[in-house]
This record gives C-alpha cells, sequence and structure tokens, in this order.
C-alpha cells in the first residue's frame, strides 16, 4: 500500500510538473493573436486612411457638374444656364477642370507632409487619429449636402487633411511594430484604390444619387476609429522573439553603440541637422517614387537600426504626394489645351 500511494504522489507530482511546463504556452498562443490582430489592424487603416480620397476622385466630375443639378433646388431664379467649356470639344469638359478636385484632394496632405517632420510628433497619435477620423466623415457630409463647387472642394480638401494625417501618423507608427505590418499597411491602401472606385461607381450604377452614394460610406471613418482604439495592440506589449529577434541581431553594427529603446515620440529630440542628415539619405526612396506617383496620376487625369526610423516612416511618404501634385497642376493647362481642340 505505501508503496502504491508513493507510485501514485509520484505520478501526480510528475503530471504536475508537465502542466506547469506547458504554462509558457499562452503567451506563445496571444503573441500569435496580437500579431494578427495589428495586421488586420493595419490593413483596416491603409484601407479606410486612403477610402475617402479616392472616393473623391472617382466623384470628381459629379462634383463639378453638382453646382448644375442642385442648383435649382436652393434658389428661387437659378439664373442663366452654365455655359460649356467648348461645346464643339470632342472630349466630356466641364467649365473647370477635373484636376482642379485632384489639387484639392492632394495639396492639403502635400502641406501635412511638408510640415509633419518638423512638429506633429508632438502631438499624442490617439488625437491625430480622431481628427483623421472626424475629417473624413465630414468630407462627406460636406460633399453630400454642397450646392456649389466651392463647398464641395472644401468637402475635398477636408478628406485630404484626413488622408495626409492619418498617413504620417500610421506610418510613424508602424516603426513600434513589427516590420510585417508595413506590408499590411501598403495592401490595404492598395485596396482602397480598388474597392473605393469600385464602390463608388457600383453603387452609383445601382441606382443611388451621388448624395446617398456618399452618405452611404459614413461607416468607414467608423471603422477607422474602431481599427486604431479597439483592434491593435500596445507598441509596448509588442515582443519581437523568435525570427525577428535574429534578424535584428544579424544586423547589428560591427561597432555597436549604446542606445535607448525606440519609443513613440522619440524622434523629437533630434536635431534639425540630424533629421537634414537622414532626409538626405531618404531621397534614393523618394525621387524613384515622386516618378511613378506623377506618371501614374498624370496618366490618370533604406534601413535607419531605431531613434531615426520614426522621423523617417513620416518623411518618405511625402514622395508620392509631391508627384501627384505636380500631375494635378500640369494637367489643369492640358484640360484647358485638349478641350480647345475641335
Amino acid at each position: 500500500m505505501g508503496g502504491c500511494a508513493g507510485s501514485r504522489r509520484r505520478r501526480l507530482s510528475d503530471s504536475e510538473g508537465e502542466e506547469t511546463v506547458r504554462e509558457p504556452r499562452p503567451p506563445l498562443l496571444d503573441h500569435q493573436g496580437a500579431h494578427w490582430k495589428n495586421a488586420v489592424g493595419f490593413w483596416l487603416l491603409g484601407l479606410c486612411n486612403n477610402f475617402s480620397y479616392v472616393v473623391m476622385l472617382s466623384a470628381a466630375h459629379d462634383i463639378l457638374s453638382h453646382e448644375r443639378t442642385s442648383g435649382n433646388q436652393s434658389h428661387v431664379d437659378p439664373g442663366p444656364a452654365p455655359i460649356p467649356h467648348n461645346s464643339s470639344s470632342r472630349f466630356d469638359c466641364n467649365s473647370v477642370s477635373t484636376a482642379a478636385v485632384l489639387l484639392a484632394d492632394i495639396l492639403p496632405t502635400l502641406v501635412i507632409k511638408l510640415l509633419a517632420p518638423l512638429g506633429l510628433h508632438l502631438l499624442p497619435y490617439s488625437p491625430r487619429v480622431l481628427v483623421s477620423g472626424i475629417c473624413a466623415a465630414g468630407s462627406f457630409v460636406l460633399v453630400a449636402f454642397s450646392h456649389s463647387v466651392g463647398t464641395s472642394l472644401c468637402g475635398v480638401v477636408l478628406a485630404s487633411i484626413s488622408s495626409g494625417l492619418g498617413e504620417v501618423t500610421f506610418l510613424s507608427l508602424t516603426a513600434f511594430y513589427p516590420r510585417a505590418v508595413i506590408s499590411w499597411w501598403s495592401s490595404g491602401t492598395g485596396g482602397a484604390g480598388l474597392l473605393g472606385a469600385l464602390s463608388y461607381l457600383g453603387l452609383t450604377q445601382a441606382g443611388l444619387s451621388p448624395q446617398q452614394t456618399l452618405l452611404s460610406m459614413l461607416g468607414i471613418p467608423a471603422l477607422l476609429l474602431a481599427s486604431y482604439f479597439l483592434l491593435l495592440t500596445s507598441p509596448e506589449a509588442q515582443d519581437p522573439g523568435g525570427e525577428e529577434e535574429a534578424e535584428s541581431s544579424a544586423r547589428q553594427p560591427l561597432i555597436r553603440t549604446e542606445a535607448p529603446e525606440s519609443k513613440p515620440g522619440s524622434s523629437s529630440s533630434l536635431s534639425l541637422r540630424e533629421r537634414w542628415t537622414v532626409f538626405k539619405g531618404l531621397l534614393w526612396y523618394i525621387v524613384p517614387l515622386v516618378v511613378v506617383y506623377f506618371a501614374e496620376y498624370f496618366i490618370n487625369q533604406g534601413l535607419t537600426s531605431d531613434e531615426h526610423r520614426e522621423f523617417a516612416m513620416a518623411a518618405t511618404c511625402i514622395s508620392d504626394t509631391l508627384g501627384i501634385s505636380l500631375s494635378g497642376l500640369l494637367a489643369l493647362p492640358l484640360h484647358d489645351f485638349l478641350c480647345q481642340l475641335s
């Protein structure tokens, strides 16, 4: 009996030991869960952040012709009908080029990206995201209920502010998450180009008016806020570990220099000289992107180890905005030239 009791106790103690060995497994599952939450979160942020920008470009023709269709509802005497820019032209011309919408949709973003690396980091991330979401919702409402081209363009400017502020904010935020989230963000922005254009075209072709279509998209800003405040995990909870830790150690410089752990807002300690030095190194990435985006939108109408990463992510994103802005400026005289052709 004593031997049986002793063996039973040993089996119990062994099983308890096995249970204690298995205890570290939940953190691994938690890490995998956090990885997928952040991946999906950044994909949704990329989608929602660029959605209003894409929709405004897709609705450019409707925005510029809105004054003709809705002006009669707010005035007793509508006055003479607007004269087409050139009725003999084989092109579908408005009195104002659609490049005006492109510029209203991109120039505020350009200004934000030019100024962001200088002081935007002083503002916490949460208020920035909140302002971005409010501006996106305001853009849909303002354009939907507008009765003039000027008011509609103000709504487009709100969409541009939302997109520019969000892009600088979320790209800077990726510096404190695993590298994979950048790919998910990029995939989301690409999805916005497809889903934004198709959703506007599909809903208007299905019989909804432009106003109803824009109002139906108010869920997108709400999804952006939910993705940031409810889906993303805290950056401090990230544990690189495994492959990422091995990759990080493989990329260590030959001469080690001790540097404090990077935290959100750490780029505020960089001097203007350091910022300029980092920016010059980024020109190798910025210039090709300027050329690519210029060509794309004109047809259509480096490693930095951790204390420099947040600033670098915010500064590099100016390249696409600069290229789009140049294409919009050149499209204005081109529109007038083409519309004068018989």
